[in-house]
């Protein structure tokens, strides 16, 4: 895939979504799985432990059980983008730059087209214009081929029948287009759709997964991670037994549901060490349908039911045969602006010290573990640690930037001797000299939109167009 001014496909980030864990983790994880997903296959079911005991041995090689071109994709463009303000104010949370010069939309994208699947459907909601500015101009323009296949962006509209124009959960943003779904489907013949959300980091071949669910011979596949105690609550939990089929599902469970949700782990143990810290297994909000499957669910069977998650998929197990699929390459739900924060951050473990996008103007500056966006400046003096810095849409001359220093105004990027750390920038702020950003008092929340920022888990968010004046202290 090619990069474009705002933002490109996304194959260098691709493979830099090896990262996470200890070292000795991703060695098994890459001499295991190699990134790809887990099948469950050839396992014994202890009866007499207080846990499940699964015992799995790694799967043989198989032949191809799906044809690419009778799967379509569906991504999710997300809600209102709360948990992850300020960086969401004026921009869906699939648009939400990420790794210097992309888009978290790009890795869905960059995935589907990795593992062959081209009948791409995007649906977008709140605050959707860059992100269908950037769909555009990085997959639809420039003359892309996608053979017979193709990328549709479906925004919420306001049906003559229904009152609420808003998609009301995951599962009614596909019932609000089932009829146009349904046509394209018929028209392409297409068999198994595949439904993915547009906030999270990971590289996964699509068409493993589509093959298990084939395989298996079931309605739903749910590809999984394995979890640990941090916040497991944040999540979709799974339960399955040993042939992989999925007994109980829950949302986000607490207390007694969250205990009830612990698996034994140990059939992993060849893959991610001690299994002890990782007691749950996650939905990654992945998921595969049979057409007839997925239809009969939009349109009958739970017809009244808005979400997957919370709703569908509890009582789908109990009358469906819902798989589950584990995947072990590197995956990160960015849902939050502490888990934006570190993910990010992480991309610049496999270089030394940062990740400089294109069209940068540095002078003289000092940066430190940090990633910093396409067309940024950042001027002689500058220091610029543990922060992430998103880029700028304008780009300013040496001439225009004379004239705005001369009238007293601040440029775009980092005027000099600022110093910087801990902090995310968001596009086209303006931050002028002599600045520190730095978060000192440790405060963990705090909202100052009219001075142009935020804190959010004791990290100080700059807001996008923010003006950050000369000698400024935060």
């Amino acid at each position: 895939m090619r990069q474009s001014g705002e933002g490109g496909g996304s194959e260098r980030l691709m493979e830099r979504l090896n990262i996470g864990g200890s070292k000795q983790e991703k060695s098994l994880r890459n001499s295991c799985f190699g990134g790809r997903v887990a099948t469950i296959t050839q396992c014994v079911l202890t009866s007499d432990a207080c846990l499940e005991t699964l015992h799995c041995q790694t799967p043989p090689s198989r032949k191809s059980y799906a044809d690419a071109n009778r799967v379509s994709a569906v991504i999710l463009g997300g809600g209102t983008g709360a948990q992850l303000f300020p960086l969401t104010t004026k921009r869906a949370t699939p648009a939400v730059p990420v790794g210097g010069c992309y888009r978290l939309i790009d890795i869905p994208m960059s995935n589907c087209f990795n593992s062959g699947i081209n009948k791409i459907f995007v649906m977008t909601q709140f605050n959707s214009a860059s992100l269908n500015r950037h769909i555009h101009r990085t997959y639809l323009g420039g003359g892309t081929s996608f053979a017979d296949g193709s990328v549709q962006v479906l925004a919420a509209t306001q049906m003559p029948e229904d009152d609420a124009g808003w998609f009301q959960g995951t599962a009614d943003a596909i019932r609000k287009f089932i009829w146009i779904l349904e046509d394209y489907y018929n028209h392409k013949d297409i068999e198994h759709i595949v439904i993915l959300s547009g906030d999270q980091l990971y590289r996964m071949n699509y068409m493993e997964l589509v093959q298990k669910h084939v395989k298996d011979n079931a309605d739903i596949t749910i590809s999984c991670v394995p979890v640990g105690e941090s916040r497991p609550s944040n999540y979709g939990l799974v339960k399955f037994d040993h042939t992989g089929r999925v007994l109980k599902f829950s949302e986000k469970p607490t207390g007694a549901d969250l205990d009830s949700m612990r698996v034994d782990t140990n059939f992993l143990s060849y893959a991610i060490g001690d299994t002890q810290k990782y007691p749950y297994m996650a939905s990654m909000g992945i998921y595969v349908f049979k057409r007839h499957a997925l239809l009969d669910i939009i349109k009958s069977k739970y017809a009244q039911l808005n979400d997957f998650g919370s709703e569908i998929l509890p009582r789908a197990v109990l009358e469906h045969n819902v798989k589950a699929c584990i995947f072990m390459g590197y995956w990160e739900d960015v849902g939050t602006i502490k888990s934006f924060f570190d993910a990010n951050l992480a991309l610049t473990e496999q270089i030394k010290g940062a990740f400089i996008s294109d069209g940068c103007l540095l002078h003289e500056c000092s940066i430190e573990h940090s990633v910093v966006g396409v067309c940024s400046r950042i001027s002689s003096g500058c220091e610029l640690k543990d922060s992430i810095m998103m880029g700028a849409h304008i780009k300013e001359t040496e001439e225009e930037i004379s004239k705005l220093l001369l009238a007293g105004k601040v440029p775009v990027g980092i005027g000099r001797n600022t110093k910087i750390r801990n902090c995310i920038i968001d596009m086209n702020a303006r931050i002028g000299e002599n600045v520190v950003i730095a978060n000192t008092k440790g405060i963990q929340d705090a909202d100052h939109p009219e001075e142009g920022y935020y804190i959010r888990s004791g990290i100080v968010v700059i807001m996008k167009n923010a003006i950050i004046k000369d000698g400024t202290i935060i």
